[in-house]
């Protein structure tokens, strides 16, 4: 069983930071990739930022220069790093990894943290 836990979410005043963490644990398992998607209400969930295991990554037009994502192997955990944000942010922000888990590639999903801004 892996698992995803999200933290680092809350409540921020336009143009401040915030900074997402997500933690995969449980059984052994290899990382393919690791991102963070976004579903504001009343919208689909879209991609935020993806980080492939070779490095690469991919933004999304309304992150591209505000947000960073990054990595941490050993720890198996990816962050995000979000700056300048805007009330447009404000959405429930959710850990997505491909793992290569028992022999078979597999997406996982965290329970999403709330990212508030307010204006």
């Amino acid at each position: 069983q892996v698992q995803l836990v999200e933290s680092g979410g809350g409540l921020v005043q336009a143009g401040g930071s915030l900074r997402l963490s997500c933690a995969a644990s449980g059984n052994s398992f290899g990382i393919i990739d690791m991102g963070w998607y976004r579903q504001a209400p009343g919208k689909q969930r879209e991609l935020v930022a993806r980080l492939t295991s070779g490095g690469s990554t991919n933004y999304a037009d309304s992150a591209k220069g505000r947000f960073t994502i990054s990595r941490d192997n050993a720890k198996n955990m990816v962050y995000l790093q979000m700056n300048s944000l805007k009330p447009e942010d404000t959405a429930v922000y959710y850990c997505n990894a491909i793992l290569w888990v028992t022999g078979a590639l597999r997406t996982y999903w965290g329970q999403g943290t709330q990212v508030t801004v307010s204006s």
